[in-house]
């Protein structure tokens, strides 16, 4: 695994000495480690070491079973992630790519739901004897991407495992997992990182640590859009850039990041005609609006575009057609 992100420790800690369940829900912003926390947690409770065996501390990171964690194959560990989230969950982690499994249908792409097959190959690995002797560890991400026939196969393994099982759930949404599934599992919340930490740790990536206010503090989501070439004076000019209506200042994005921007930009708007300052932009950046009606509409439209985002007949007329009515709804909104 890579290097323990600074805002983690404390969290992580705090599970190891209070957690008296089987199955732990780690939740909050996306974003903000849920996942990273999840397999430091996973690492504890699989360590050798007699501190954390006994004392209830974070893996030694030296230990036989560490070693094996950090390789990627350890035998009583098993990490569940839809089709299309593994290859780039296990890169970010430090962890080896899992060999490609081949469709029935060649051009079928790969699934973003946790589907009952693969929870009915985890619960033949629930079953088995510790290889190590010890515990068995499933993590799960996003748990909230687990269908409904997926969760209520794994009901019964979560209310009742077998041996020394445990489990963690990692997920940015709670609401959209079954209540069953949450009533389960003793929930752990992971609020926003202190901004000076985020920061500090934006630094040593090489990222603007303004970013992170257009990421909402959330760190992660700050790096993953420098990756993707977003720089800071790009985002600060976006507000005016859509009041001219240059759909160019987003061509480069893919749909759904596009739609997410313009929605920020929205809700900052609205917080402006509000009398309120930006959450993600600075107020200075943001036209002046007095009239609320057409953000609302423009919003609206948002809402609509953010369900077909992943799947757009046109991208780059479904962008130039939401900029255009948000230049419409700013100069109807002075």
């Amino acid at each position: 695994m890579k290097a323990l992100l600074p805002w983690l420790e404390a969290p992580l800690r705090d599970a190891l000495q209070r957690s008296h369940s089987h199955a732990l829900l780690v939740q909050g912003p996306a974003g903000v480690g849920q996942l990273e926390l999840a397999m430091l947690l996973a690492r504890s409770w699989l360590c050798e070491s007699p501190a954390a065996v006994h004392q209830r501390q974070p893996g030694c990171g030296e230990c036989a079973s560490c070693r094996l964690f950090a390789a990627g194959t350890h035998p009583d560990f098993q990490l569940l992630l839809p089709e299309a989230l593994d290859a780039a969950c296990r890169e970010a982690l430090g962890l080896p790519a899992e060999e490609a499994v081949e469709h029935k249908t060649g051009k079928a792409k790969p699934s973003r739901e946790i589907k009952v097959d693969a929870v009915r190959q985890l619960l033949g690995f629930a079953q088995a004897t510790s290889a190590r002797g010890r515990a068995k560890v499933v993590v799960i991400f996003p748990a909230e991407a687990l269908n409904a026939v997926a969760a209520n196969a794994l009901l019964k393994t979560l209310e009742e495992p077998s041996g020394v099982l445990r489990f963690a759930l990692a997920t940015h949404d709670p609401a959209g997992l079954l209540p069953t599934i949450r009533s389960r599992c003793q929930s752990l919340s992971l609020p926003l990182p202190p901004a000076d930490a985020a920061e500090a740790w934006l630094a040593g990536e090489g990222v603007e640590p303004a970013l992170l206010k257009a990421a909402g503090g959330r760190p992660q989501l700050a790096r993953e859009w420098h990756e993707a070439g977003l720089r800071a004076q790009a985002w600060s000019s976006l507000p005016k850039r859509v009041a001219r209506g240059e759909a160019a200042a987003l061509a480069d994005w893919a749909p759904p990041r596009a739609i997410d921007a313009l929605q920020r930009l929205c809700h900052d708007l609205l917080r402006r005609s509000h009398g309120q300052p930006g959450q993600y932009f600075d107020t200075a950046a943001l036209p002046a609006c007095s009239r609320v009606q057409p953000l609302l509409a423009w919003e609206q439209q948002l809402r609509r575009a953010a369900r077909h985002a992943e799947h757009p007949l046109n991208a780059g007329l479904l962008i130039e057609s939401l900029v255009t009515a948000g230049q419409a709804a700013l100069t109807q909104a002075r």
